[in-house]
């Protein structure tokens, strides 16, 4: 063995052994209850992933990411990292880098929120921004090569990299903490669609466990997943990107698999703004977009077993914190200029959540397809 491999090995060792400790730092994630009057026997849990010590669901991700990355072969100490990111993953791969000693760059949309930027910043990471949502791929295949690099390339690894089976992964966190809840096996897990490696990750450890849990995707209005879920045809792309930051995409993405979930909602913008507003009030916090996303396709699995007339728990993930979103969705001013000024949707939701009553522009907006069709 040259003494340049003897020192290459030892680089990794002590990178997966720093992503390890850092893993064994940190506690679990919470997992909340939201009472819901109108659906009497179902319960709604939020798994609160905004905990995570870069505040947010895609915490989980880089550090799959990277151990894959690493064990592959395909980092070692020096390289410079590169994603493609519309932010809270980027975050989340700073933070790594930093934790190795690795330059980090983010290739975002332009649009991305000032408050991810400077998280981004803050971590250690540079930020590369495209004014077509579409180019980013191709933009950090690029700085990867002119760098001497390496791509993480979240929307391709996503869904292999992480251990689907257990290891502590989102799913198996779940199912132990809602083992002492009145339904301990809910009846349906909903996640909604970024790169669609959690998606992939709960519908995989559902069907390994033999649970009968079913799972549901969320969509955002500008994104393909859900019409790939229903047509089948992965060569569907959109021109413009998700104003829901963080998930929905504009191209089927590789980590997306349709053939675990059992069904998919795709969501209005302004109803997933409206649910985001009215989840914040009941929780006394603000959280972000996606989870607003999350909160109307979990809304509609309810909807769903309350017609049936069958009780049963519901669990969906709260994905970030809203305080990175407060010169945007929680700003009237951008909310008015973006046609998303939402005040009479979010009183509908928040009476969706406390009487049962479902608004007639939801159910004509919205679109359903699987089990929930």
């Amino acid at each position: 063995m040259t003494i340049a491999s003897v020192t290459r090995r030892a680089w990794v060792r002590e990178a997966v052994r720093r992503i390890e400790a850092d893993f064994q730092r940190s506690s679990d994630t919470h997992l909340i209850p939201l009472p819901l009057p109108g659906f009497p026997g179902i319960d709604l849990y939020l798994k609160d992933e905004s905990s995570h010590p870069t505040g947010s669901l895609k915490h989980r991700l880089a550090r799959s990411l990277f151990l894959h990355a690493l064990c592959n072969g395909w980092l070692r100490e020096g390289s410079t990292v590169v994603e493609a990111s519309s932010g809270s993953t980027a975050i989340s791969e700073a933070y790594f880098a930093r934790l190795l000693g690795l330059p980090f760059i983010a290739v975002m949309p332009r649009s991305t929120s000032p408050q991810k930027i400077s998280a981004i910043e803050f971590q250690g990471g540079r930020c590369h921004l495209v004014d077509d949502p579409r180019a980013i791929y191709a933009e950090s295949q690029r700085l990867a090569a002119e760098a001497g690099g390496h791509y993480m390339d979240q929307f391709t690894y996503a869904e292999r990299a992480t251990d689907w089976r257990a290891n502590n992964n989102i799913a198996e966190s779940i199912f132990v903490q809602m083992r002492r809840e009145p339904h301990p096996c809910p009846a349906w897990i909903v996640a909604s669609a970024g790169t669609g490696g959690t998606l992939a990750t709960l519908g995989r450890y559902v069907h390994y466990g033999c649970h009968e849990t079913r799972v549901c995707g969320a969509d955002a209005e500008r994104s393909v997943f859900f019409d790939h879920y229903v047509s089948g045809d992965a060569g569907l792309t959109l021109a413009q990107g998700s104003r829901i930051e963080g998930i929905g995409r504009p191209r089927v993405e590789a980590s997306f698999v349709p053939g675990v979930l059992d069904a998919m909602v795709k969501v209005p913008d302004l109803w997933s703004l409206a649910a985001m507003h009215a989840l914040s009030v009941r929780l006394g916090r603000r959280v972000g977009g996606s989870t607003g996303t999350n909160l109307v396709a979990a809304l509609a699995c309810a909807r769903a077993l309350a017609a049936q007339g069958q009780g049963g728990s519901i669990v969906t993930l709260l994905c970030d914190d809203g305080a990175r979103y407060r010169h945007s969705y929680f700003d009237n001013d951008w909310l008015r200029a973006q046609g998303l000024d939402c005040g009479p949707e979010s009183d509908a939701v928040d009476a969706v959540m406390q009487r049962g009553e479902w608004p007639e522009a939801l159910r004509r907006s919205w679109r359903l397809a699987g089990d929930l069709a």
